[in-house]
């Protein structure tokens, strides 16, 4: 299969699942430039946060127009965690790769479960900007140190720490992935040349004609199945990635 339609086809899944969950675009991003499209992990990164950006971007702008962002919270929540974020990929960069991913793994899965288990979620109204700022810069460390865009730690802790709803978790999600990949970016402006644009061109168009799709489908199920069907996605990531540790 040639490299063109391998970028088309993972491009349209990974908008899709940011479409239509908010977040998994780098989880699946980085995986699928390294083992199918031969990018370094290093151009890796940084092609999926070019990727993630402009995907999350376009979907943002059909959440919003349903009204499923919480602006305030989605800017205070990424602001928030930009300044640990720097910190935190600072000292990752002094761990064993193995370490991270093990990490990583563990923590999508406890992310996971928790959005598996019956909560009582407040009122959107109700959130405190205080607890998003906290959340935000505690997210903010943790996707740092693992190197992440953060969708996928953004969701459950906009609905199980800030008690936003599940739909509109997603749309907020994309707010803050949106300004922490611009924010990235910004920060390894000129760090990597190895970047093939024939490749990340196609795919990034794909994802974000995949994410309209994924908006479609977010629209025409409950936010409980929602949730789930997120919380089964971070499981499986989390156990590829560990097989990839243990082996």
């Amino acid at each position: 299969m040639s490299t063109l339609v391998l970028a088309l086809i993972a491009g349209a899944a990974i908008g899709t699942a940011l479409g239509a969950l908010g977040g998994g675009g780098s989880v699946l991003a980085v995986p699928a430039l390294i083992y199918l499209l031969g990018f370094s992990p290093a151009s890796a990164t940084t092609a999926a946060l070019i990727i993630v950006a402009a995907t999350s971007s376009t979907a943002l702008y059909a959440h919003a127009r349903d009204g499923n962002v919480a602006w305030r919270v989605g800017v205070l929540f990424a602001l928030a965690g930009i300044g640990p974020a720097f910190l935190a990929g600072a000292a990752a960069g002094r761990l064993p790769p193995a370490v991270l991913t093990g990490a990583f793994s563990v923590l999508a899965a406890l992310s996971a479960l928790r959005m598996l288990r019956p909560t009582g979620s407040e009122p959107a109204g109700r959130v405190r900007p205080a607890r998003a700022a906290g959340a935000g810069a505690g997210l903010g460390a943790v996707t740092g140190f693992l190197g992440v865009g953060g969708g996928f730690l953004a969701v459950p802790a906009l609905v199980g720490v800030l008690g936003l709803r599940m739909k509109q978790a997603v749309g907020t999600s994309l707010l803050v992935i949106s300004l922490n990949s611009l924010a990235a970016l910004t920060a390894r402006t000129g760090a990597d040349g190895d970047l093939r644009w024939e490749v990340i061109a196609p795919f990034a168009g794909a994802a974000i004609l995949g994410a309209w799709d994924g908006k479609r489908l977010a629209s025409r199920i409950t936010g409980q199945a929602l949730q789930r069907v997120f919380a089964f996605v971070l499981l499986a990531v989390a156990a590829v990635m560990l097989i990839d540790v243990i082996v």
